[in-house]
């Protein structure tokens, strides 16, 4: 059985006027659309066609949210929990209303996710960067007193202990005059090695002016994914998305602590006690040259395929409850029963009880559904 999904995006602040608009073929918006939600997850369950949302044909059971995201402004720095830290942030946290801004867990659930470029660029920042590496990017920042500051909290006896110590003093709300002489160095600055991430900084610093977020950014790798690349985001693993079109699949949570460029609520020793300061750069995920891409990330929660089209029907095995997202084209899918189901672009097919399901049509889907 297959049943048609669709959302009204979601208005954050970060999202594009145009980048959603401009997939699905209609006109520019004047309120940002950051977000399309395609789940069971209570915060926005999606709508399925005739009337009722998803959550009540599964009952809120779906492991996995899959989402359209639009960035046309950062958003902001992040990490989150393993599910060891969700239940006991959730447990501490059950005196406070579910909408109070000092809350740091939605659910009681981790929250992996992989998010694939559907833009022909896509930026993010994703992990901490080596601090011998970092300090030779702050060589293009002069002397100042505040980029000495942030030297000497780097020169500690192991890279994760330096960088945990100058993240959290950099949102301590104890550095401000250090921050403000970090981001006003960034004018000038110029590095053959580092031009790329001091110019994505810069433009950070422009939406975010005053913000530590900025200088924790400083520390954090910058990539730059091409269409149909992707990279894995696992628990304490800090991370912001700066701009640019994708699918973003994640467990079924919306626990987020946050590290700068956000005027909602930080909460520095809960940040700290999750996030992995371990440097590591992020592996970006190329997709294949056939038309069939599986991203190989290995969680329970979550699998995620790319499917190009260009007329030859697929018939592709699937397991559990699963959903077909089209992002492009013309797509259409047919299950068991023999009963075909178009599926416009920036909507989805959610599968019930199917083992394999049949794609046809010229265009590009993406395959959700639990994983291994």
């Amino acid at each position: 059985m297959l049943l048609s999904l669709s959302n009204e995006p979601r208005d954050y602040a970060w999202g594009s006027t145009s980048l959603l608009a401009d997939l699905e073929g209609r006109e520019f918006t004047d309120v940002p659309e950051a977000e399309v939600w395609f789940g069971d997850h209570a915060g926005d369950p999606a709508d399925v066609a005739g009337g009722s949302t998803l959550d009540t044909v599964t009952g809120g059971t779906l492991p996995y949210l899959l989402k359209l995201l639009a960035a046309a402004d950062p958003l902001s720095i992040q990490v989150h929990p393993t599910i060891a830290q969700a239940r006991d942030g959730w447990d501490r946290e059950q005196g406070l209303a579910a909408d109070d801004p000092a809350r740091n867990y939605r659910d009681a659930n981790h929250k992996p996710e992989l998010i694939v470029a559907l833009s022909d660029r896509f930026e993010a920042l994703g992990g901490l960067r080596p601090v011998a590496d970092t300090l030779r990017l702050l060589d293009a920042l002069g002397e100042s007193s505040g980029v000495r500051a942030l030297r000497e909290r780097l020169e500690g006896d192991s890279d994760e202990d330096a960088l945990r110590d100058a993240v959290g003093w950099l949102l301590s709300g104890d550095s401000q005059r250090e921050v403000d002489e970090i981001i006003a160095a960034l004018a000038g600055a110029s590095s053959d090695e580092f031009d790329a991430e001091l110019s994505a900084v810069r433009a950070i610093a422009e939406r975010y002016p005053g913000d530590p977020g900025v200088v924790v950014a400083l520390l954090m790798n910058y990539l730059v994914l091409g269409r149909g690349e992707a990279i894995f985001l696992r628990a304490g693993l800090l991370h912001a998305y700066i701009s640019g079109l994708g699918v973003e699949i994640m467990a079924a949570s919306d626990n987020v602590l946050r590290g700068g460029l956000t005027p909602k609520h930080i909460d520095v020793p809960e940040l700290l006690s999750v996030l992995d300061t371990t440097p590591a750069e992020v592996p970006v995920l190329a997709p294949a040259p056939d038309a069939v891409t599986d991203y190989p990330i290995e969680v329970p929660d979550f699998a995620l395929r790319r499917i190009v089209l260009e007329g030859t029907p697929l018939s592709l095995e699937v397991s559990g409850p699963a959903m077909v997202l089209s992002t492009g084209g013309e797509v259409t899918v047919t299950g068991a029963d023999g009963v075909a189901l178009a599926v416009a672009v920036g909507t989805a097919a959610f599968a019930i009880d199917e083992t394999s399901l049949l794609l046809s049509g010229a265009g590009e889907a993406f395959i959700a559904q639990p994983g291994s």
